[in-house]
């Protein structure tokens, strides 16, 4: 490893927004990536003793437990993931001098104001995961490294890509295998593909720094001022889990994945329960953050066909 490189430690390497940040690594950076079997989350002190001994210049933290129904009955297990492990990572890096990106969830909203959340606005998640997901916030931005400046969580929504377990490719299976599909019209949200997502954490990591002693980082910073604590990242547009599904549909039949649609049936929140509550409301408002990393969103349609097309055998 160049000593002149940024060396940024990843966590959940082996997730779906973990596989596509190891692939999108820029030039200049040196990725320590780490799954379960380098680094188990559950555990705060193998977190910093891991920081302690690489001493990376950043921690991306990818790594999560995001099973949202099963977090009900595993509260324990989603609070040290989501929660203990960024504090325990913070806290770290405070002592080494690194940098740390936390990325979190719409779900730390409560949906009921029926407009766009904005970075700076109240938590108030309604199940284990969205509370696990605020406890690691809260403590992130609690943190020494936070008031350093050296803290930035990235809230996103609704993430899916080419790889791993997500509604897109759920929905993807269901449309081959079904005649008809029931899915919920009344939760809205926007769908995130984890290339744009990808791209906004490697885009977020540019411009806070330069890495140490490299003539051209991976990208330049922002002249002026510092990047804000707490950032909100999505595709652009909004969509019920209805909408999305028609969409891969539609766009799955167009592509070639599959040889016909099932038909789409609207349902309610109440038609399908489940153990946790959902935010019926969970746009995120990205407006000062794409202008923070000058990144032009996508209509989440249009990152659903690229992710889609890379299905394509």
């Amino acid at each position: 490893m160049s000593d002149s490189s940024l060396q940024v430690l990843l966590t959940g390497a082996g997730g779906q927004l973990g596989q596509e940040l190891v692939a999108q690594c820029p030039a200049g950076v040196s990725l320590m990536a780490t799954g379960r079997a380098e680094l188990d989350l559950a555990d705060p002190e193998a977190c910093r003793r891991l920081v302690r001994e690489r001493r990376p210049h950043w921690v991306l933290n990818a790594g999560a437990y995001t099973a949202v129904d099963r977090a009900e009955s595993e509260p324990e297990l989603a609070q040290a993931v989501n929660g203990a492990a960024p504090a325990a990572l913070a806290a770290a890096l405070g002592e080494t001098g690194g940098r740390l990106l936390h990325v979190s969830t719409d779900f730390v909203f409560d949906g009921v104001q029926g407009s766009p959340y904005t970075p700076d606005q109240p938590l108030h998640p309604l199940g284990v995961y969205g509370a696990s997901k605020a406890a690691g916030e809260q403590a992130v931005l609690a943190s020494d490294l936070a008031e350093q400046g050296r803290a930035h969580v990235l809230r996103t929504s609704w993430v899916y890509g080419p790889v791993g377990r997500n509604f897109c490719l759920t929905m993807l299976r269901l449309h081959g295998e079904k005649e008809e599909i029931g899915v919920v019209a009344d939760q809205v949200g926007c769908p995130t593909a984890t290339p744009t997502l990808a791209a906004a954490c490697w885009r977020l990591i540019g411009r806070a720094m330069e890495p140490p002693g490299a003539s051209e980082p991976p990208e330049p910073p922002e002249a002026g001022a510092p990047l804000p604590a707490v950032l909100h990242w999505s595709d652009a547009g909004a969509a019920s889990w209805y909408d999305f599904a028609v969409a891969i549909g539609e766009l799955g039949e167009e592509l070639g994945l599959l040889q016909r649609q099932a038909r789409v049936k609207p349902i309610t929140t109440a038609d399908y329960p489940t153990p946790a509550r959902r935010p019926s409301y969970s746009l995120l408002d990205c407006t000062a953050s794409r202008a923070a990393l000058g990144l032009e969103p996508i209509h989440w349609r249009a990152a659903l066909r690229q992710v889609l097309g890379r299905l394509v055998a």
